[in-house]
């Protein structure tokens, strides 16, 4: 009795909906945890960069080829990187039981979730900044608009790869069930984006399929930027959209979270 007494309480400990000192104490123990691991801050921080590279040189001959997909691939190269080792590092805490016992605590789902967005969010920053750097000072790549808005999209284009990876974990028992949903979830949306044709050629219902994928909106804003010199409508939309796909598959990630009520 005493035993069943001590579980209920626990489960049903008042949370508020979001507190920012649980949400940074949750990003600080994900960030320390993260320190500890070289090779996964060296797939999130030097893997985009060295892929730049390679498409570079892979279009040494013709420089106008790396202009026109260069800015796209900057803001897909993050979103993949960001998927996989959300997905990989939120798993791990499922299958440890370390979520359970943070959930056992009064520690709300909305905390947990703004937690893990915050630390793989400063990352991001990180990412999108070595990388966009990289692109447009090293490399030449040539763009009409602001090299910071080539950065906004980047950010927010590895953001959504951090909300689909803490998503899709809630799903997979194991790190190689992780890394299956690649195929399901990112390589639609990287045929479907408008970076190997323009979607208006593709079969309609092809190209209304990418009318609702996020990543079709990150390469139309990368391309708005390589086209004008000025900000956009078209922009502007594309980016709202984005950040507001981010926003609603981090909610879908909260409902994932369970507490045990045994």
């Amino acid at each position: 009795m005493t035993t069943r007494t001590a579980t209920t309480t626990a489960d049903t400990v008042p949370v508020s909906a979001l507190n920012l000192s649980r949400t940074t104490a949750t990003a600080a123990r994900v960030l320390r945890q993260l320190r500890h691991d070289p090779r996964t801050i060296a797939l999130l921080i030097l893997i985009p960069c060295l892929m730049l590279v390679l498409l570079r040189y892979v279009f040494d001959g013709s420089p106008h080829t790396f202009d026109n997909i260069g800015a796209s691939l900057l803001g897909i190269f993050p979103l993949i990187t960001m998927f996989l080792v959300t997905s990989i590092a939120t798993l791990r805490e499922r299958t440890s039981g370390t979520l359970e016992r943070l959930l056992a605590m009064p520690l709300g789902k909305a905390d947990l979730i703004a937690g893990y967005a915050l630390a793989f969010g400063i990352l991001a920053i990180i990412q999108s900044a070595l990388a966009t750097g990289l692109a447009v000072w090293l490399l030449g790549l040539d763009v009409t608009g602001s090299p910071w808005l080539l950065l906004l999209v980047a950010l927010l284009d590895a953001l959504l790869g951090t909300a689909l990876g803490l998503f899709v974990s809630a799903f997979a028992a194991s790190e190689f069930q992780a890394v299956q949903f690649m195929p399901a979830v990112i390589f639609p949306q990287l045929l479907l984006c408008g970076l190997f044709t323009p979607r208006s050629e593709m079969h309609p219902a092809l190209e209304a399929v990418s009318d609702v994928l996020p990543m079709s909106y990150a390469v139309d804003a990368m391309n708005e930027v390589l086209h004008h010199t000025d900000m956009t409508s078209t922009f502007v939309r594309d980016v709202l959209i984005v950040a507001g796909c981010a926003l609603l598959v981090l909610v879908l990630g909260a409902a994932t979270l369970r507490r045990r009520t045994a």
